[in-house]
């Protein structure tokens, strides 16, 4: 699998290539979490927003698709107690319906095949009256066309399903009938949405 394979220089990767817009990311989720919130986090990679919310919540289930990022994530975030980790699908997680306070995932959503699948998920472990956030890499290109950075990764074996731009990822989650939604646009190298909803 191509995330096994680049696991161990992931964060390297993202630190020098877009730094800046990921610390402002992380900061911006912890200031979304509760200290009694009880959080999911999928496709949380290699811990990087894990290693942010840990110290804010009650506990932290993180979940990712591969073995190779849970491994790291799980050594990124070994002094905290009240994180939990485990290989869990995003379009079909084994948790109780509305059994999270708060459900975080990051820079995923335009990987997916199915998209709306993961949403619906997603939505259905979360508390009513909690909330879902939900960043994403978006496009500069008011065109919505793959970027340079895009281009490399794709190259390297990401495989890039969506390709969004800040106005077009609000529109998605219109799309799927949610109306209380609040956007942030996270400028970078990769400008990453940040999509908060209140379900």
């Amino acid at each position: 699998m191509f995330w096994d394979k680049i696991a161990g220089v992931y964060d390297l990767f993202g630190n020098l290539y877009n730094g800046k817009a990921n610390r402002k990311l992380c900061a911006l989720i912890s200031e979304s979490i509760y200290k009694s919130d009880v959080v999911l986090e999928c496709a949380c990679g290699t811990g990087m927003i894990s290693e942010a919310i840990a110290p804010v919540c009650k506990s932290l289930t993180a979940t990712d698709f591969s073995e190779g990022m849970l491994k790291q994530a799980k050594k990124k975030c070994s002094a905290f107690t009240n994180v939990t980790f485990q290989k869990a699908d995003i379009t079909s997680l084994d948790y109780a319906d509305e059994s999270f306070d708060t459900v975080v995932a990051a820079n995923v959503i335009h990987l997916l095949d199915q998209p709306y699948k993961a949403l619906a998920e997603l939505n259905r472990v979360c508390k009513t009256g909690g909330k879902l956030i939900i960043p994403t890499y978006v496009n500069k290109e008011k065109t919505g066309k793959t970027g340079g950075v895009v281009n490399v990764i794709g190259k390297a074996g990401a495989d890039f399903k969506q390709q969004f731009t800040y106005s077009n990822y609000r529109a998605f989650f219109e799309k799927a009938g949610y109306r209380d939604i609040k956007t942030t646009l996270i400028q970078g190298r990769v400008p990453c949405a940040v999509a908060i909803i209140i379900k």
